[in-house]
């Protein structure tokens, strides 16, 4: 296998880790099997982007286009299940371990996807509730809606299950249009 650094994808790019690379070996055979560090990220940068471009650009997409966005991603990691086998084994993990992390994180994006598209409106919020009088003649009513939150969601994600715990998280929060740290 050949040694692969891994890079950090922050503020609309991709960035290698500055300085020394951890390296991360093989649980089966000791070899290196990448490269990593998030050593100079702009965490602070990363936020700041998040609620500044990556917050308004979700938040403008439907739950039906963010749903689309989530059907994407599971196409395109359903297309590179082989080479996250491959990797996962290098974990140490077995094929059903693999298989449950890899296909189960797929899976999730997948439920999040259909369930966004069929039990949320192609809009941009969702109405709980009926119009509500508030006023004796009519003239002052309400309405309950929900939309997503401001700010950026920071997930840190369990070792054990690196696919399906990261993208677990992910999926409920795309979906709800905002943007998040992993």
């Amino acid at each position: 296998m050949t040694t692969i650094t891994l890079k950090n994808y922050a503020e609309d790019r991709w960035v290698t880790g500055s300085g020394d690379l951890a390296e991360l070996r093989s649980a089966v055979t000791g070899d290196v099997v990448a490269l990593t560090s998030s050593r100079g990220l702009d965490f602070a940068g990363m936020a700041r982007f998040a609620r500044e471009q990556g917050g308004p650009a979700l938040r403008a997409l439907t739950f039906h286009q963010r749903a689309g966005m989530l059907k994407a991603l599971a196409e395109a990691l359903t297309a590179r299940k082989p080479d996250l086998y491959e990797l996962s084994y290098e974990t140490g993990a077995t094929k059903g371990d693999t298989w449950i992390d890899v296909d189960g994180g797929i899976g999730t994006f997948a439920v999040y996807q259909s369930k966004g598209r069929r039990e949320l409106p192609d809009n941009r919020i969702l109405i709980d509730g009926n119009l509500e009088g508030l006023s004796r003649g009519g003239t002052f009513q309400g309405l309950h809606v929900y939309t997503s939150l401001q700010g950026v969601a920071v997930h840190i994600n369990a070792f054990n299950f690196p696919v399906w715990g990261m993208l677990e998280k992910l999926a409920p929060t795309f979906l709800a249009g905002v943007p998040a740290i992993v």
